[in-house]
């Protein structure tokens, strides 16, 4: 069984707090005709550089009915600074159009096997995966990116078509594993194509 939750399989559940004070479970989105889970973090490079673009791209679908929900996962022991504290600090500060929750256990990070931050899954209403991978190609400087992978699946998905590359690989910081060295990765996870 591969790492990463497969094109086609069903969101993993989840029930954690977010900065606004609230718990979330998968359920709370049922709403939306399209979900976005993606791992992210509050101090990744990749994650800075590029989380403009995905506010764009946020604010783009959200009339097309797509929500947006981010995971920080990241050890605190490896990053002090991806604590629950600086990411209500974070979400006060940036406003992000996207619910922010904190997985402190890691087990939602394994269930959806995250590999890097950013790293993106597209869910469809029935909550069954149609895009894995990263956002743009060239996440830590925006100035520099010409292939906006998200964007495209969104496209595509919303205007009720299959998705043309549903997997890329993820590109940023390696998931901080609790009691691990920071580059560290599970034997299991691999790239996606």
């Amino acid at each position: 069984m591969s790492f990463t939750v497969q094109i086609g399989q069903q969101a993993p559940d989840f029930t954690l707090p977010a900065t606004d004070g609230k718990s979330y479970a998968l359920q709370d989105f049922a709403e939306a005709d399209t979900l976005v889970v993606f791992f992210t973090c509050n101090h990744c490079p990749y994650v800075v550089g590029s989380d403009e673009l995905t506010r764009k791209t946020a604010i783009k679908f959200k009339e097309k009915g797509v929500a947006f929900v981010g995971i920080n996962a990241n050890s605190i022991n490896t990053k002090p600074d991806d604590s629950f504290e600086h990411m209500v600090e974070r979400m006060n500060e940036l406003k992000f159009p996207w619910t922010y929750l904190r997985d402190d256990t890691q087990e939602v990070a394994k269930a959806y096997g995250a590999l890097r931050t950013p790293h993106f899954y597209v869910f469809d209403k029935e909550r069954k995966l149609v895009y894995t991978g990263r956002g743009v190609d060239q996440p830590r400087d925006s100035g520099k990116v010409t292939v906006y992978d998200l964007e495209r699946a969104l496209t595509e998905h919303t205007l009720g078509k299959e998705v043309s590359v549903p997997y890329t690989n993820p590109i940023g910081c390696n998931v901080k594993w609790d009691g691990q060295d920071e580059h560290w990765m599970p034997v299991e996870a691999c790239d996606l194509v």
